[in-house]
């Protein structure tokens, strides 16, 4: 396997050229996942919120009838959904009337002001991460719902998400290098060329010279340095007859 030489002249700037594709890859990937996430973890919330309100509305008159157990069943069906953790109902004193936590209360639920109704982060050992949103049930006369999203579910509906966009950005990366690095050998090419050519006249060798003689005809500047190396070595070395046969 030939294994690719960069020209000294041309490792700086393959460097850079690395460094450029990384820094792009690295901040797109960052913008991407924070994008994503944001997106995910408010339509998340969203969702929670109109599940709240769904369980809110449909509990009046299940709490007018103080039918406990219709309550609880209300609930349950809702937990199956993907993303909800836990629901729990409590009255306008802070008391439970219903929830889905086994085999008990967590104490940090237990603890908290269940009238404050905002959006809120919970970590609850054993259980994990949590952010909870809450509705109030007839404006608060009657309760309140509270609903609770894990957050490992969203981390995982990120991871998912974002999967096929890192996967494709990576791929973008490892061609822009193989194609930076082709490019910059392609480039180097003459000015091997030229050196070649240029080390061949100085040694007086026309046979090293006659592979690369046709860098005197490129119009770039490997064909200028090249005839410009011609033609300090004609002015150097007169006796020496010339690659084109003129003296």
């Amino acid at each position: 396997m030939q294994v690719i030489k960069v020209q000294k002249l041309f490792q700086k700037t393959l460097f850079g050229v690395f460094a450029l594709f990384g820094f792009i890859g690295i901040s797109t990937s960052i913008l991407l996942i924070y994008t994503v996430d944001a997106y995910l973890a408010e339509e998340y919330e969203t969702n929670s919120l109109g599940i709240a309100q769904s369980i809110a509305d449909a509990s009046v008159d299940i709490l007018l009838n103080r039918d406990l157990a219709a309550l609880q069943s209300l609930i349950d069906q809702f937990v199956e959904i993907q993303g909800i953790s836990y629901v729990y109902i409590t009255d306008e004193e802070g008391e439970f009337l219903a929830h889905t936590f086994v085999p008990g209360i967590p104490d940090e639920i237990l603890g908290a002001d269940h009238a404050d109704i905002s959006t809120v982060q919970r970590q609850l050992p054993g259980l994990g991460d949590f952010v909870e949103v809450s509705r109030p049930i007839l404006a608060g006369v009657a309760g309140a719902v509270h609903v609770g999203m894990d957050t490992g579910i969203i981390a995982l509906q990120v991871q998912r998400a974002i999967g096929r966009q890192v996967y494709l950005i990576s791929i973008v990366f490892v061609l822009g290098v193989v194609g930076a690095i082709w490019l910059v050998n392609l480039a180097a090419r003459p000015i091997g060329d030229t050196l070649t050519y240029a080390v061949a006249l100085a040694r007086g060798d026309e046979e090293q010279a006659a592979p690369v003689e046709g860098i005197l005809v490129r119009k770039d500047e490997a064909g200028q340095l090249a005839r410009l190396f011609l033609h300090f070595y004609r002015h150097r070395a007169p006796s020496t007859p010339s690659t084109d046969g003129t003296a």
